[in-house]
């Protein structure tokens, strides 16, 4: 292969980029729908006036996505990605159109139950693992987090709109509906996995998932995708509430400081990213966005009744939260021993969904019982506790086409690792 045709995705990776971050952002579009005016629709539901209850409402999604992502993660290495995908898009779909029904908060919990039980994350990442090169799958991944990332801007405008016109039953019967969307594109536009090729891999027998679990670099980066999404769904119990008490904006005005926050954001990631792709500096990028984070979490404990601070802060959250979205699962399918993308992406969507879950719960029970700063004081220890963790891993050098050959990702003649 050639150095210039090496610097360019491929025709068959940028299909296979495009049509799997389509399907995370119509499944995504529908759960990010949700987001923004639950917890004002909770307020009308039987048993929706406990804010620890409408924290589990969000957050228990994550809590059986958190029980399955091993088995399905498993299961695509075993039986094949796309089977697996359609699998958990239809449980995906039966919850939404259940939730659709509910009238009080125990019937949206159990739908959002049945919803995660569509444990798809990990086989749609190991797909994107099996079809991209090593030099271009931040790249890939990056895709598919600022696809998700496009459909949160578009469910902060369209959100409002929607529940005004057709209410949470009907959001959630659309949320089915784009899965269903999805299930086509996994048919229909997803390339098959005849053509995926892992020449380098297939002399390799499946690791057991024991090899993952005692991978401390994976651990490592386990415990970083954990807290993250602990954080993201923590400050959502308090953000809207403040954006109303700080900026006099009702919910349904909210998007006006979301949208500008989010695409500006998305400018704003782009170089980083591409500068620790070019100079394989992906750890300094990596720990300084987690520095980053921190300092917003520790900033929002002083900025609740500020509004301009308030925006600039969430700025700076997107803009951390995106570039780590993007790079941690790109290195945890370069950190995966032998061929156990699916299994270790498994057990990083594990802790994922886990995070989901404990960020909607704990935020909430810390806005029921303590107040607004302590959801934020709890979210800065924890990046804090995350930063000492990550400043010891080890991260594998990108593989290149020419005076570098790795194996098991690590470097060889070369023990050292940014």
């Amino acid at each position: 292969m050639s150095s210039a045709s090496s610097n360019r995705m491929s025709p068959l990776e940028i299909r296979a980029s495009l049509s799997l971050a389509s399907i995370f952002a119509l499944r995504m579009l529908g759960l990010f729908l949700i987001l923004p005016v639950f917890a004002v629709h909770a307020m009308h539901l039987k048993g929706g006036d406990d804010h620890t209850l409408v924290g589990i409402a969000l957050g228990t999604y994550g809590l059986t996505q958190g029980m399955l992502q091993i088995p399905y993660g498993m299961a695509s290495d075993r039986y094949g990605r796309k089977r697996i995908i359609i699998l958990g898009l239809v449980l995906f779909a039966l919850g939404s159109f259940i939730a659709a029904i509910g009238n009080d908060i125990y019937v949206i919990i159990a739908g959002r139950a049945i919803q995660g039980a569509g444990a798809i994350s990990a086989p749609v990442m190991a797909f994107l693992a099996d079809m991209t090169r090593e030099q271009h799958r931040t790249k890939a991944m990056a895709l598919v987090g600022s696809s998700i990332g496009l459909m949160f801007a578009l469910s902060l405008v369209g959100s409002p709109v929607l529940y005004r016109h057709i209410g949470m039953g009907g959001i959630f019967i659309l949320t089915g509906v784009l899965a269903l969307v999805a299930i086509w594109v996994v048919v229909s536009v997803v390339p098959e996995e005849a053509l995926v090729k892992i020449e380098a891999e297939q002399h390799l027998e499946p690791a057991r998932l024991g090899d993952v679990l005692r991978n401390t670099d994976l651990l490592r980066l386990n415990f970083g995708i954990f807290s993250l999404h602990v954080v993201q769904m923590a400050i959502f119990v308090v953000v809207p509430l403040a954006l109303v008490s700080a900026g006099g904006l009702p919910v349904d005005q909210h998007w006006k400081v979301y949208l500008p926050v989010v695409l500006a954001s998305f400018v704003l990631m782009l170089p980083p990213i591409f500068y620790a792709e070019k100079k394989d500096a992906v750890k300094p990028v990596f720990l300084a966005c987690i520095g980053l984070m921190a300092l917003v979490q520790a900033g929002l404990v002083f900025a609740l009744q500020n509004f301009t601070a308030l925006v600039i802060l969430m700025l700076g959250f997107f803009v951390a939260f995106n570039i780590l979205e993007a790079s941690l699962p790109s290195l945890v399918s370069r950190t995966a021993p032998g061929r156990a993308k699916g299994a270790a992406l498994g057990v990083y969507n594990t802790t994922q969904s886990l995070g989901l879950f404990a960020g909607g719960a704990a935020g909430g029970w810390l806005m029921q019982h303590q107040g607004q700063a302590p959801v934020f004081m709890f979210g800065a220890a924890l990046i804090a506790l995350w930063g000492m963790a990550a400043a010891t891993m080890r991260v594998p050098r990108r593989v290149r086409e020419r005076g570098v050959d790795t194996v098991g990702g690590a470097a060889l003649g070369d023990g050292s690792a940014r």
